[in-house]
This record gives structure tokens, C-alpha cells and sequence, in this order.
């Protein structure tokens, strides 16, 4: 087992974690979810957070210093994954 990832922190956070961290409600960051505006990973009926997304999403921030969309960056992600998919890349 690899001890570096999880000394590293978590690779996931739940979405109340998430919540907590952006400062918004539990209720509105899972709207935003099911609507393929937050990224997020579903795990049967739950929702994780990748913890590197909510960096990059922390990062773009305190980088521009202006508003940063993450429904955007989650339709990026989307649109690399499937241009991935038809080059015959990812299998999953």
C-alpha cells in the first residue's frame, strides 16, 4: 500500500465537506451536481468530490483572482474524456 497518498490528505471529500470548504450550502452544491455544474464522482446514490478538482478550482481562483465557473471546468473534463474515448484511449 501506498503511504504517500494518504499522507498527502484525502483524495475525495464528501459533499458536505465540500460545503463547508466553499462556504455554501449542502442543498445548493448537490443541485449543482446533478446538474453537471460542480465535477463530482457518483458512487452508486453517493457523491464525492475529487480533491484535486477542488484544488484546481482553488488554484484558478487565487490565480485570476476573478470569478471562476467550475461548470465549465467540469464540461472541459467532460469533453476531454469523451475526445479520449472515440481516440480509443480510456477503456472506462
Amino acid at each position: 500500500m501506498n503511504n504517500h497518498i494518504e499522507s498527502a490528505g484525502p483524495a475525495f471529500y464528501t459533499v458536505t465537506e465540500t460545503a463547508r470548504i466553499l462556504r455554501v450550502g449542502v442543498s445548493t452544491l448537490y443541485r449543482a451536481i446533478r446538474e453537471g455544474a460542480f465535477p463530482a464522482v457518483r458512487l452508486r446514490s453517493r457523491y464525492v468530490v475529487p480533491a484535486i478538482a477542488l484544488e484546481k478550482l482553488l488554484a484558478e481562483v487565487a490565480e485570476t483572482g476573478g470569478l471562476v465557473d467550475p461548470a465549465r471546468m467540469a464540461a472541459e473534463r467532460r469533453t476531454a474524456r469523451e475526445v479520449e474515448r472515440l481516440a480509443g484511449g480510456a477503456s472506462w
